[in-house]
């Protein structure tokens, strides 16, 4: 939408970020991981490269993981989103986080949103990522700089092994 001056027009949407409604005025061209950030200042969510190459800025969108710097927010006007401050409760870390946290799968920090966001959406499907090939091939679009991937690996996998049968979120 454009004003009478050619100048973009702020557009109104209502999305259910980590459980509540919640209605932001953005551009029409911002992408929805600038949404979450600047507008609803949920940090966690990490800028990477902007390209959608290295999966820092993983959240889940209805259940499945999306690059947010490549979505525009507007296109999700209603959806159900998920952020890595939304994995755990107020006092308590999340199965998987507590997980990264004893295998040491965090390293320097910044992946580890979009690494947490992709195996969360792994876990959640039961007939994906069973062997450790398999998950490797699935957590492939997340970049590790460190190089911690086979804690990470082994973070996930102690996951689905312990709550095997149960919501891991």
């Amino acid at each position: 939408m454009m004003d009478s001056n050619d100048t973009p027009v702020d557009v109104r949407l209502s999305l259910r970020v980590n459980g509540q409604m919640r209605q932001l005025d953005v551009p029409p061209n911002v992408v929805l991981l600038d949404a979450l950030r600047d507008r609803l200042g949920l940090t966690g969510t990490k800028k990477g490269c902007d390209h959608g190459q290295c999966g820092a800025c993983t959240v889940l969108v209805n259940g499945e993981a999306i690059n947010s710097c490549l979505a525009l927010a507007v296109v999700h006007d209603g959806d159900d989103i998920t952020t890595v401050e939304g994995l755990a409760g107020e006092a308590d870390l999340s199965p998987l986080q507590a997980a990264f946290l004893e295998h040491d799968a965090y390293q320097c920090g910044y992946c580890t949103p979009g690494q947490l966001m992709s195996a969360t959406e792994l876990l959640s499907n039961r007939k994906v990522g069973t062997t450790d090939a398999e998950v490797a091939e699935a957590m492939s679009g997340n970049i590790c700089r460190c190089g911690a991937y086979k804690n990470i690996l082994s973070a996930i996998q102690e996951t689905r092994q312990q709550h095997a049968g149960a919501a891991i979120d």
